[in-house]
């Protein structure tokens, strides 16, 4: 059961909010008669939130989902006692959250953002090795590649989620950095990369490392930010000094001619 609530987290995320739900009745129903309406709501939407973060921790869920599990009835319960709003802000903050997440319900890959300190490594690793090519799966705004294009290395992008695929594409057309093209990261030909970088979450990495260990070229290298490939020795593991204590986790493919 629990392997299923992983797989798809709003399962579970869904779950624990309706577990929570009786319980917070049962604790807050003794104070209706003494404590007004509208301090005893804020007591209950904060109990609902920490029990339902609670429950979403206990079945293993990413810790993003205990955010979402705290601040849902916090946002619900302020959207009922606001009043009669018009519904097209919520559609529109809908869509927003959609164009921007919708990698994270569909395949478990948030958005992460790589730092400035990993990306000056990433910068050296390819001066040191001489490469000329990378590609960053997953490249949420772009950071990564407009930082290391440049000094005849040709760095590219791949997103999914549309809004940041956009975002990513104009900030590379306005500096004149790199390429970014929205596309599957599971049909992106990888064959003439150098180096392959992702920064995504655990859930992919077993098939991820399957994709490139055999699409990738001899002698090239698949870093990967924050998640090891399970059951998959790294060759080496850095680790950085930023303020997030980054680690990276290096997989040579296949050896050199």
């Amino acid at each position: 059961m629990l392997v299923l609530f992983r797989k798809t987290p709003i399962l579970g995320a869904f779950l624990a909010q309706v577990v929570a739900l009786p319980v917070v009745a049962a604790v807050t129903a003794p104070l209706s008669t003494s404590v007004e309406r509208l301090p005893l709501i804020a007591i209950a939407l904060v109990l609902q939130g920490l029990i339902a973060a609670g429950i979403t921790r206990a079945l293993g869920l990413a810790r993003w989902w205990l955010l979402i599990a705290f601040l849902f009835p916090l946002a619900m319960g302020s959207a009922f006692l606001i009043g009669n709003l018009p519904a097209w802000p919520f559609g529109l903050a809908f869509l927003a959250l959609a164009l921007v997440f919708s990698n994270t319900t569909r395949g478990r890959v948030p958005l992460y953002l790589t730092n400035r300190e990993t990306a000056s490594v990433l910068t050296d690793m390819m001066r040191d090795r001489g490469a000329t090519r990378v590609l960053d799966l997953g490249c949420g705004l772009g950071g990564v590649v407009r930082a290391l294009y440049g000094e005849g290395r040709r760095a590219r992008g791949v997103e999914n989620a549309p809004a940041v695929y956009l975002a990513a594409r104009l900030l590379s057309v306005l500096t004149g950095k790199g390429e970014i093209r929205r596309g599957d990261l599971w049909k992106t030909d990888v064959s003439q990369e150098d180096i392959v970088y992702a920064f995504l979450s655990p859930a992919p990495m077993a098939a991820l490392w399957q994709k490139l260990s055999t699409e990738m070229k001899p002698g090239s290298l698949f870093v990967s930010n924050s998640f090891a490939v399970p059951d998959i020795d790294p060759d080496e593991i850095w680790e950085l000094s930023d303020s997030r204590k980054t680690r990276l986790f290096l997989y040579p493919i296949g050896a050199k001619d």
